[in-house]
Protein backbone atom coordinates (compact mmCIF):
# COMPACT_ATOMS: atom_id res chain seq x y z
CA UNK A 1 0.00 0.00 0.00
CA UNK A 2 1.52 3.25 -0.98
CA UNK A 3 2.20 5.85 1.81
CA UNK A 4 0.28 9.05 1.12
CA UNK A 5 2.00 12.07 0.05
CA UNK A 6 1.15 14.47 2.21
CA UNK A 7 2.46 17.80 0.69
CA UNK A 8 1.02 16.67 -2.82
CA UNK A 9 -2.39 16.17 -0.73
CA UNK A 10 -2.00 19.74 0.80
CA UNK A 11 -0.89 21.36 -2.44
CA UNK A 12 -3.87 20.00 -4.24
CA UNK A 13 -6.19 21.78 -1.22
CA UNK A 14 -4.52 24.90 -2.18
CA UNK A 15 -1.25 25.41 -0.31
CA UNK A 16 0.53 27.81 -1.57
CA UNK A 17 4.03 27.80 -2.83
CA UNK A 18 6.51 29.19 -4.98
CA UNK A 19 8.96 27.21 -6.81
CA UNK A 20 12.09 29.72 -7.82
CA UNK A 21 13.42 27.46 -10.47
CA UNK A 22 10.26 28.20 -12.69
CA UNK A 23 9.67 32.28 -12.39
CA UNK A 24 9.26 33.96 -15.53
CA UNK A 25 9.26 37.18 -14.44
CA UNK A 26 10.70 38.94 -10.98
CA UNK A 27 8.49 38.79 -7.78
CA UNK A 28 7.72 40.76 -4.96
CA UNK A 29 6.77 38.47 -1.62
CA UNK A 30 4.98 40.40 1.39
CA UNK A 31 4.64 38.96 5.32
CA UNK A 32 4.35 39.81 8.34
CA UNK A 33 7.29 37.34 9.43
CA UNK A 34 9.91 36.36 6.58
CA UNK A 35 11.64 33.40 8.13
CA UNK A 36 15.30 32.05 5.96
CA UNK A 37 15.08 28.36 6.26
CA UNK A 38 13.00 25.86 6.93
CA UNK A 39 14.86 23.43 9.27
CA UNK A 40 14.82 22.81 12.98
CA UNK A 41 14.36 26.42 13.73
CA UNK A 42 12.93 27.91 10.45
CA UNK A 43 10.21 25.15 10.92
CA UNK A 44 9.26 25.17 14.27
CA UNK A 45 8.87 29.55 14.51
CA UNK A 46 6.66 29.06 11.48
CA UNK A 47 4.19 27.30 12.98
CA UNK A 48 4.44 28.72 16.44
CA UNK A 49 3.94 32.55 14.33
CA UNK A 50 1.65 30.97 12.19
CA UNK A 51 -0.86 29.34 14.91
CA UNK A 52 -0.51 33.07 16.49
CA UNK A 53 -2.19 34.47 13.59
CA UNK A 54 0.64 35.93 11.17
CA UNK A 55 1.71 35.65 7.90
CA UNK A 56 4.79 33.51 7.93
CA UNK A 57 6.89 33.00 4.85
CA UNK A 58 9.38 30.56 4.76
CA UNK A 59 12.47 30.89 2.48
CA UNK A 60 14.53 27.74 1.37
CA UNK A 61 17.36 27.51 -0.97
CA UNK A 62 16.84 23.85 -1.46
CA UNK A 63 14.63 21.60 -3.66
CA UNK A 64 10.82 20.88 -2.35
CA UNK A 65 11.53 16.92 -2.29
CA UNK A 66 8.44 14.69 -0.84
CA UNK A 67 8.02 11.15 0.41
CA UNK A 68 7.15 10.11 -3.14
CA UNK A 69 10.84 11.43 -4.35
CA UNK A 70 13.00 9.34 -1.41
CA UNK A 71 13.90 6.25 -3.34
CA UNK A 72 16.69 5.77 -0.75
CA UNK A 73 19.49 5.31 -3.12
CA UNK A 74 22.61 7.69 -2.08
CA UNK A 75 23.73 8.66 -5.31
CA UNK A 76 20.50 10.77 -5.85
CA UNK A 77 20.19 11.61 -2.37
CA UNK A 78 23.43 13.27 -1.31
CA UNK A 79 23.28 15.33 -4.48
CA UNK A 80 19.72 16.81 -4.21
CA UNK A 81 19.19 16.83 -0.65
CA UNK A 82 22.52 17.69 1.26
CA UNK A 83 24.67 21.47 1.20
CA UNK A 84 26.70 21.32 -1.92
CA UNK A 85 25.67 18.36 -3.13
CA UNK A 86 27.22 16.35 0.34
CA UNK A 87 30.57 18.12 -0.33
CA UNK A 88 30.76 20.67 2.00
CA UNK A 89 34.20 21.18 3.77
CA UNK A 90 36.04 23.13 6.19
CA UNK A 91 38.34 25.48 4.09
CA UNK A 92 41.48 23.62 4.29
CA UNK A 93 39.14 20.55 3.35
CA UNK A 94 40.14 18.32 5.56
CA UNK A 95 36.86 18.00 7.89
CA UNK A 96 33.36 16.79 5.88
CA UNK A 97 30.54 19.16 7.05
CA UNK A 98 27.11 16.98 6.39
CA UNK A 99 24.23 19.71 6.53
CA UNK A 100 20.81 19.11 4.85
CA UNK A 101 19.43 21.73 2.28
CA UNK A 102 16.01 21.10 1.32
CA UNK A 103 12.36 22.14 2.14
CA UNK A 104 12.48 20.87 5.83
CA UNK A 105 16.70 21.48 6.38
CA UNK A 106 19.16 19.20 7.89
CA UNK A 107 16.04 17.25 10.17
CA UNK A 108 14.85 16.03 6.46
CA UNK A 109 18.21 13.69 6.18
CA UNK A 110 19.14 12.95 9.97
CA UNK A 111 19.34 10.07 11.67
CA UNK A 112 16.56 11.06 14.24
CA UNK A 113 18.13 11.29 17.02
CA UNK A 114 16.54 13.36 20.13
CA UNK A 115 18.87 14.71 23.13
CA UNK A 116 17.57 17.72 25.56
CA UNK A 117 20.67 20.35 25.91
CA UNK A 118 22.88 18.71 28.65
CA UNK A 119 22.15 20.36 32.35
CA UNK A 120 25.94 21.42 31.90
CA UNK A 121 25.97 22.77 29.11
CA UNK A 122 22.98 25.24 29.94
CA UNK A 123 24.73 25.92 33.44
CA UNK A 124 27.59 26.58 31.10
CA UNK A 125 26.33 28.92 29.27
CA UNK A 126 24.48 31.20 31.80
CA UNK A 127 28.16 31.02 34.02
CA UNK A 128 30.36 31.89 31.26
CA UNK A 129 28.72 33.42 28.27
CA UNK A 130 26.00 35.71 30.08
CA UNK A 131 22.84 33.94 28.87
CA UNK A 132 20.03 34.71 30.61
CA UNK A 133 16.47 32.66 31.37
CA UNK A 134 17.41 29.35 29.38
CA UNK A 135 18.37 27.32 32.59
CA UNK A 136 17.54 23.86 32.76
CA UNK A 137 14.45 24.47 35.03
CA UNK A 138 12.97 27.11 32.31
CA UNK A 139 13.85 25.06 29.39
CA UNK A 140 12.49 21.63 30.36
CA UNK A 141 8.73 22.37 29.62
CA UNK A 142 10.20 23.65 26.17
CA UNK A 143 11.64 20.22 25.74
CA UNK A 144 9.04 18.31 26.88
CA UNK A 145 6.75 20.68 24.54
CA UNK A 146 8.53 19.71 21.32
CA UNK A 147 9.10 16.17 22.57
CA UNK A 148 5.00 15.29 21.90
CA UNK A 149 4.91 17.50 18.78
CA UNK A 150 7.26 15.61 17.26
CA UNK A 151 6.91 11.57 18.92
CA UNK A 152 10.14 11.94 20.89
CA UNK A 153 10.51 8.74 22.57
CA UNK A 154 13.44 6.66 23.28
CA UNK A 155 13.47 3.89 20.84
CA UNK A 156 11.60 0.94 21.78
CA UNK A 157 12.83 -1.62 19.63
CA UNK A 158 15.68 -3.65 20.02
CA UNK A 159 19.48 -2.42 18.57
CA UNK A 160 20.81 -3.26 15.49
CA UNK A 161 24.08 -4.86 15.52
CA UNK A 162 25.92 -2.13 14.71
CA UNK A 163 24.25 -0.42 17.85
CA UNK A 164 24.48 -3.46 19.51
CA UNK A 165 28.13 -3.47 19.98
CA UNK A 166 28.28 -0.22 22.02
CA UNK A 167 25.65 -2.16 24.39
CA UNK A 168 27.81 -4.95 24.81
CA UNK A 169 31.24 -3.16 25.03
CA UNK A 170 30.44 -0.74 27.71
CA UNK A 171 28.69 -3.97 29.26
CA UNK A 172 31.45 -5.68 29.48
CA UNK A 173 33.66 -3.06 30.98
CA UNK A 174 31.07 -1.45 33.52
CA UNK A 175 30.72 1.67 31.27
CA UNK A 176 27.38 3.61 31.25
CA UNK A 177 25.32 3.71 27.99
CA UNK A 178 21.56 4.35 27.23
CA UNK A 179 18.63 4.48 24.61
CA UNK A 180 18.31 6.97 22.29
CA UNK A 181 15.44 8.86 22.21
CA UNK A 182 13.97 9.57 18.68
CA UNK A 183 11.38 11.78 16.42
CA UNK A 184 9.56 9.28 14.71
CA UNK A 185 6.06 7.53 14.49
CA UNK A 186 5.50 4.19 13.06
CA UNK A 187 8.78 4.10 12.11
CA UNK A 188 9.54 1.10 9.42
CA UNK A 189 12.73 0.53 10.75
CA UNK A 190 14.38 0.60 7.47
CA UNK A 191 17.64 2.51 7.99
CA UNK A 192 17.53 5.17 5.31
CA UNK A 193 16.85 8.10 7.58
CA UNK A 194 19.63 9.92 6.06
CA UNK A 195 17.97 9.77 2.29
CA UNK A 196 14.46 11.47 3.05
CA UNK A 197 12.10 9.36 5.13
CA UNK A 198 10.08 7.40 2.27
CA UNK A 199 6.91 6.65 4.38
CA UNK A 200 6.81 10.10 6.77
CA UNK A 201 7.78 7.99 9.94
CA UNK A 202 10.60 10.63 10.60
CA UNK A 203 8.74 13.61 12.04
CA UNK A 204 10.78 16.02 9.98
CA UNK A 205 10.01 19.60 9.36
CA UNK A 206 8.41 18.72 6.21
CA UNK A 207 5.30 16.37 7.76
CA UNK A 208 4.78 18.40 10.87
CA UNK A 209 5.81 22.20 11.45
CA UNK A 210 5.61 22.96 7.95
CA UNK A 211 2.55 21.24 7.06
CA UNK A 212 0.90 23.07 9.99
CA UNK A 213 2.09 26.56 8.59
CA UNK A 214 0.67 26.59 5.13
CA UNK A 215 -2.40 25.39 6.17
CA UNK A 216 -2.90 28.35 8.56
CA UNK A 217 -2.20 30.50 5.51
CA UNK A 218 1.62 30.89 5.64
CA UNK A 219 3.51 30.72 2.07
CA UNK A 220 7.07 28.43 1.37
CA UNK A 221 9.16 30.09 -0.88
CA UNK A 222 11.62 27.37 -2.11
CA UNK A 223 14.63 26.83 -4.93
CA UNK A 224 15.24 30.21 -3.56
CA UNK A 225 18.87 31.87 -2.21
CA UNK A 226 18.30 34.65 0.39
CA UNK A 227 21.39 36.98 -0.99
CA UNK A 228 21.25 39.75 1.30
CA UNK A 229 19.46 41.61 3.70
CA UNK A 230 18.26 44.94 2.61
CA UNK A 231 19.33 47.33 5.64
CA UNK A 232 18.13 51.19 6.61
CA UNK A 233 19.91 51.95 9.83
CA UNK A 234 18.62 50.05 12.38
CA UNK A 235 15.80 47.96 10.81
CA UNK A 236 15.96 45.38 7.97
CA UNK A 237 13.94 46.31 4.90
CA UNK A 238 14.11 43.20 3.28
CA UNK A 239 15.53 40.34 1.97
CA UNK A 240 16.70 39.85 -2.03
CA UNK A 241 16.79 36.40 -2.93
CA UNK A 242 17.77 34.72 -6.46
CA UNK A 243 15.72 32.22 -8.06
CA UNK A 244 18.24 28.94 -8.42
CA UNK A 245 17.75 25.93 -11.19
CA UNK A 246 16.33 23.04 -10.94
CA UNK A 247 19.08 21.32 -9.62
CA UNK A 248 19.56 24.33 -7.07
CA UNK A 249 22.98 25.60 -8.28
CA UNK A 250 23.16 28.18 -10.68
CA UNK A 251 20.86 31.48 -10.45
CA UNK A 252 18.15 31.91 -13.22
CA UNK A 253 18.53 35.37 -13.06
CA UNK A 254 15.02 35.57 -11.40
CA UNK A 255 15.05 37.94 -8.72
CA UNK A 256 12.08 37.74 -5.64
CA UNK A 257 12.50 40.85 -3.31
CA UNK A 258 10.45 40.11 0.17
CA UNK A 259 9.23 42.89 2.82
CA UNK A 260 8.19 41.81 5.81
CA UNK A 261 7.79 43.96 9.56
CA UNK A 262 9.91 41.24 11.35
CA UNK A 263 12.55 38.69 9.94
CA UNK A 264 14.51 35.41 11.27
CA UNK A 265 17.55 34.27 9.99
CA UNK A 266 17.78 29.88 10.47
CA UNK A 267 19.88 28.87 7.66
CA UNK A 268 21.86 27.21 10.56
CA UNK A 269 25.50 27.81 11.83
CA UNK A 270 27.04 28.69 8.25
CA UNK A 271 24.85 30.00 6.93
CA UNK A 272 23.09 32.37 8.98
CA UNK A 273 26.68 33.91 9.47
CA UNK A 274 27.15 34.03 6.17
CA UNK A 275 23.85 35.72 5.32
CA UNK A 276 24.81 38.66 7.68
CA UNK A 277 28.43 38.85 6.47
CA UNK A 278 27.26 39.21 2.91
CA UNK A 279 24.27 41.75 3.62
CA UNK A 280 27.24 44.02 5.77
CA UNK A 281 24.73 43.63 8.71
CA UNK A 282 26.24 45.95 11.43
CA UNK A 283 28.53 43.87 13.48
CA UNK A 284 30.73 46.69 15.55
CA UNK A 285 32.18 43.65 17.91
CA UNK A 286 33.06 41.37 15.07
CA UNK A 287 31.53 38.75 16.46
CA UNK A 288 29.40 37.26 13.20
CA UNK A 289 30.81 34.17 12.09
CA UNK A 290 33.19 34.02 15.10
CA UNK A 291 33.08 30.98 17.77
CA UNK A 292 31.62 28.05 15.36
CA UNK A 293 31.65 24.65 16.71
CA UNK A 294 31.36 21.28 14.64
CA UNK A 295 30.91 18.66 17.50
CA UNK A 296 34.17 17.40 15.29
CA UNK A 297 33.90 13.58 14.83
CA UNK A 298 36.88 10.34 14.77
CA UNK A 299 35.66 6.66 13.85
CA UNK A 300 36.91 3.62 14.73
CA UNK A 301 36.18 0.73 12.29
CA UNK A 302 35.59 -3.44 13.67
CA UNK A 303 35.69 -6.31 12.11
CA UNK A 304 33.08 -9.24 13.50
CA UNK A 305 32.43 -13.04 12.90
CA UNK A 306 28.74 -12.49 13.04
CA UNK A 307 26.77 -10.47 10.05
CA UNK A 308 26.68 -7.30 11.36
CA UNK A 309 24.41 -5.70 8.34
CA UNK A 310 24.97 -1.70 9.45
CA UNK A 311 22.86 -0.69 6.75
CA UNK A 312 19.94 -2.34 7.99
CA UNK A 313 17.86 -0.37 11.03
CA UNK A 314 17.45 2.71 13.16
CA UNK A 315 20.82 4.46 12.40
CA UNK A 316 21.34 5.56 16.15
CA UNK A 317 19.23 3.70 18.75
CA UNK A 318 22.39 3.44 21.40
CA UNK A 319 24.65 5.90 22.79
CA UNK A 320 27.10 6.03 25.72
CA UNK A 321 28.20 9.71 27.71
CA UNK A 322 30.81 7.04 30.22
CA UNK A 323 33.56 9.76 28.83
CA UNK A 324 31.62 13.48 28.46
CA UNK A 325 31.50 15.15 31.65
CA UNK A 326 34.37 12.85 33.34
CA UNK A 327 36.69 16.13 33.83
CA UNK A 328 33.63 18.46 34.23
CA UNK A 329 32.64 20.70 31.60
CA UNK A 330 36.04 22.86 31.34
CA UNK A 331 38.40 19.77 31.39
CA UNK A 332 39.87 17.39 29.16
CA UNK A 333 38.08 17.49 25.81
CA UNK A 334 35.26 14.85 26.11
CA UNK A 335 33.32 12.86 23.84
CA UNK A 336 29.76 11.09 23.15
CA UNK A 337 29.90 7.60 21.71
CA UNK A 338 27.52 6.61 18.86
CA UNK A 339 27.21 4.64 15.57
CA UNK A 340 26.71 5.82 11.82
CA UNK A 341 24.93 3.69 9.31
CA UNK A 342 27.05 2.35 6.78
CA UNK A 343 25.58 2.29 3.47
CA UNK A 344 28.17 1.66 0.67
CA UNK A 345 28.75 4.77 -0.99
CA UNK A 346 29.28 6.40 2.11
CA UNK A 347 31.39 3.32 3.53
CA UNK A 348 33.66 3.77 0.65
CA UNK A 349 35.16 7.18 1.61
CA UNK A 350 34.96 6.13 5.07
CA UNK A 351 37.09 2.75 5.10
CA UNK A 352 39.50 4.96 3.46
CA UNK A 353 42.54 3.71 1.48
CA UNK A 354 42.01 2.77 -2.68
CA UNK A 355 41.98 0.05 -5.18
CA UNK A 356 42.12 -3.65 -4.02
CA UNK A 357 42.82 -2.39 -0.37
CA UNK A 358 39.45 -0.70 -0.24
CA UNK A 359 37.82 -3.41 -2.48
CA UNK A 360 39.02 -5.91 0.61
CA UNK A 361 37.30 -3.56 3.18
CA UNK A 362 34.05 -3.40 1.62
CA UNK A 363 33.94 -6.93 0.86
CA UNK A 364 33.35 -6.80 4.56
CA UNK A 365 30.84 -4.44 5.11
CA UNK A 366 28.28 -6.84 5.95
CA UNK A 367 30.70 -7.81 9.15
CA UNK A 368 31.40 -4.06 9.94
CA UNK A 369 30.60 -2.12 12.61
CA UNK A 370 31.77 1.35 13.37
CA UNK A 371 31.61 3.97 15.96
CA UNK A 372 32.11 7.63 16.07
CA UNK A 373 32.65 10.10 19.10
CA UNK A 374 31.38 13.52 19.01
CA UNK A 375 34.09 15.97 20.36
CA UNK A 376 32.23 18.67 22.67
CA UNK A 377 34.19 21.59 21.61
CA UNK A 378 34.41 25.10 22.65
CA UNK A 379 34.01 24.61 26.48
CA UNK A 380 37.80 25.12 26.96
CA UNK A 381 40.01 27.97 25.87
CA UNK A 382 42.08 25.77 23.98
CA UNK A 383 39.21 23.61 22.17
CA UNK A 384 39.34 24.21 18.24
CA UNK A 385 37.40 26.73 16.92
CA UNK A 386 35.67 27.75 13.41
CA UNK A 387 35.17 31.49 11.91
CA UNK A 388 32.83 31.49 8.71
CA UNK A 389 33.77 33.71 6.26
CA UNK A 390 32.96 34.28 2.35
CA UNK A 391 34.41 32.81 -0.60
CA UNK A 392 35.28 35.25 -3.41
CA UNK A 393 31.83 34.55 -4.74
CA UNK A 394 30.04 35.16 -1.45
CA UNK A 395 29.41 31.69 -0.65
CA UNK A 396 29.91 31.10 3.13
CA UNK A 397 33.15 28.86 4.09
CA UNK A 398 33.99 27.79 7.99
CA UNK A 399 38.07 27.85 8.60
CA UNK A 400 38.08 25.55 11.14
CA UNK A 401 41.78 25.47 13.23
CA UNK A 402 42.71 22.20 15.32
CA UNK A 403 44.98 22.25 18.12
CA UNK A 404 46.57 20.14 20.67
CA UNK A 405 43.74 20.09 22.94
CA UNK A 406 41.67 18.96 20.34
CA UNK A 407 44.03 16.10 19.10
CA UNK A 408 44.08 14.95 22.55
CA UNK A 409 40.64 13.97 22.76
CA UNK A 410 40.88 12.47 19.17
CA UNK A 411 43.40 10.40 20.21
CA UNK A 412 41.78 9.34 23.73
CA UNK A 413 38.78 8.74 21.76
CA UNK A 414 40.09 6.22 19.41
CA UNK A 415 41.59 4.43 22.56
CA UNK A 416 37.83 4.54 23.66
CA UNK A 417 36.19 3.01 21.17
CA UNK A 418 38.44 0.17 20.09
CA UNK A 419 38.28 -1.04 23.75
CA UNK A 420 34.51 -1.07 23.62
CA UNK A 421 34.76 -2.79 20.33
CA UNK A 422 37.14 -5.58 21.19
CA UNK A 423 35.13 -5.82 24.13
CA UNK A 424 32.00 -6.41 22.57
CA UNK A 425 33.33 -9.43 20.28
CA UNK A 426 35.63 -7.50 17.56
CA UNK A 427 38.46 -10.10 15.93
CA UNK A 428 39.79 -6.95 14.46
CA UNK A 429 40.06 -2.79 14.55
CA UNK A 430 40.52 -0.15 12.42
CA UNK A 431 41.01 3.61 13.49
CA UNK A 432 40.07 5.37 10.58
CA UNK A 433 43.49 7.37 9.80
CA UNK A 434 45.44 7.02 6.67
CA UNK A 435 48.49 5.37 8.82
CA UNK A 436 46.70 2.62 10.67
CA UNK A 437 45.96 -1.27 9.12
CA UNK A 438 43.58 -3.81 10.92
CA UNK A 439 44.99 -4.38 14.89
CA UNK A 440 43.55 -8.13 15.90
CA UNK A 441 44.28 -7.48 19.97
CA UNK A 442 43.39 -4.01 22.48
CA UNK A 443 47.14 -4.12 22.98
CA UNK A 444 48.39 -4.26 19.30
CA UNK A 445 44.95 -1.64 18.86
CA UNK A 446 46.69 0.65 21.79
CA UNK A 447 50.15 1.06 20.50
CA UNK A 448 48.85 1.78 17.04
CA UNK A 449 46.69 4.70 18.15
CA UNK A 450 49.50 6.04 20.36
CA UNK A 451 51.80 6.00 17.58
CA UNK A 452 49.70 7.66 14.69
CA UNK A 453 50.49 11.04 13.62
CA UNK A 454 47.08 12.85 14.10
CA UNK A 455 47.46 15.78 11.44
CA UNK A 456 45.16 16.92 8.97
CA UNK A 457 44.17 15.09 6.06
CA UNK A 458 45.59 11.48 7.68
CA UNK A 459 42.97 11.37 10.16
CA UNK A 460 39.67 11.10 9.12
CA UNK A 461 37.46 14.04 9.98
CA UNK A 462 33.35 14.62 9.64
CA UNK A 463 30.77 16.21 11.38
CA UNK A 464 26.64 16.45 11.04
CA UNK A 465 26.31 19.29 13.57
CA UNK A 466 27.65 23.04 13.35
CA UNK A 467 26.52 25.29 15.60
CA UNK A 468 27.63 28.45 16.61
CA UNK A 469 28.89 31.91 14.51
CA UNK A 470 25.55 34.26 15.90
CA UNK A 471 26.04 32.82 19.57
CA UNK A 472 23.27 34.45 22.16
CA UNK A 473 24.38 36.42 25.37
CA UNK A 474 23.44 39.68 26.62
CA UNK A 475 26.91 41.33 26.24
CA UNK A 476 26.96 43.23 22.76
CA UNK A 477 30.18 42.66 22.51
CA UNK A 478 30.69 39.54 22.50
CA UNK A 479 27.28 38.20 21.20
CA UNK A 480 25.73 38.89 18.46
CA UNK A 481 21.58 38.47 20.00
CA UNK A 482 20.79 38.66 23.29
CA UNK A 483 19.39 35.53 24.94
CA UNK A 484 15.86 36.04 23.55
CA UNK A 485 17.39 35.24 19.76
CA UNK A 486 16.91 39.78 19.19
CA UNK A 487 19.92 40.67 16.74
CA UNK A 488 21.77 43.22 19.28
CA UNK A 489 21.67 46.28 16.28
CA UNK A 490 18.91 45.03 13.85
CA UNK A 491 15.74 45.88 16.02
CA UNK A 492 13.46 43.83 13.46
CA UNK A 493 15.79 40.87 12.64
CA UNK A 494 15.55 37.67 15.24
CA UNK A 495 18.10 34.38 14.94
CA UNK A 496 16.31 31.06 15.57
CA UNK A 497 18.36 28.49 15.18
CA UNK A 498 21.44 26.42 16.06
CA UNK A 499 24.43 29.20 15.54
CA UNK A 500 22.68 30.95 18.49
CA UNK A 501 24.53 28.29 20.94
CA UNK A 502 28.02 29.78 22.68
CA UNK A 503 29.24 26.42 22.49
CA UNK A 504 28.60 23.21 20.74
CA UNK A 505 26.11 21.05 23.16
CA UNK A 506 27.58 17.51 23.53
CA UNK A 507 24.55 16.01 21.82
CA UNK A 508 22.78 15.83 18.45
CA UNK A 509 21.78 19.39 18.30
CA UNK A 510 17.81 19.15 17.09
CA UNK A 511 15.80 19.19 19.96
CA UNK A 512 18.17 21.79 21.47
CA UNK A 513 17.36 23.56 18.35
CA UNK A 514 13.54 22.81 18.45
CA UNK A 515 13.29 23.40 22.07
CA UNK A 516 15.27 26.69 22.61
CA UNK A 517 13.53 28.29 18.97
CA UNK A 518 9.86 27.27 20.14
CA UNK A 519 10.37 29.24 23.63
CA UNK A 520 11.94 32.46 21.33
CA UNK A 521 9.32 32.54 18.47
CA UNK A 522 6.30 32.11 21.31
CA UNK A 523 7.86 35.07 22.90
CA UNK A 524 8.44 37.16 19.55
CA UNK A 525 5.07 36.27 18.55
CA UNK A 526 3.72 38.07 21.78
CA UNK A 527 5.88 40.95 21.65
CA UNK A 528 4.87 41.51 18.05
CA UNK A 529 1.24 41.37 18.99
CA UNK A 530 1.48 44.00 21.75
CA UNK A 531 3.84 46.28 19.42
Amino acid sequence: MPVPDLFAEGLARGWKTHNGSRLEQDLTLEADVAIVGSGAGGGTSAEILSAAGFKVLLIEEGPLKTSGDFKMQEAEAYASLYQEGIGRMSKDGAITILQGRAVGGTTLVNWTSSFRTPEQTLQHWAREHDVKGHDPEAMAPWFERMEQRLGVAPWAVPPNANNQVIRSGCERLGYSWQVIPRNVRGCWNLGYCGMGCPTNAKQSMLVTTIPATLEQGGELLYLARAERLLIDGERVTGIECLGLDARGVEPTGRRIRVKAKHYILAGGGINTPGLLLRSGAPDPHQRAGRRTFLHLVNFSAAQFEQVINPFYGAPQSIYSDHFQWQDGPTGRLSYKLEVPPLHPALSATLLGRFGIDNALRMAQLPHTNVMLALMRDGFHPDSAEGRVELRGDGSPVLDYRMTDYSWDGVRRAFHSMAEIQFAAGAKAVLPLHADAGYATTLDEARRLIDQLALELYRTRLSSAHVMGGCAMGEDPRQAVTDSLGRHHQLANLSIHDGSLFPTSIGANPQLSIFGLTAKLATGLAERLKSA
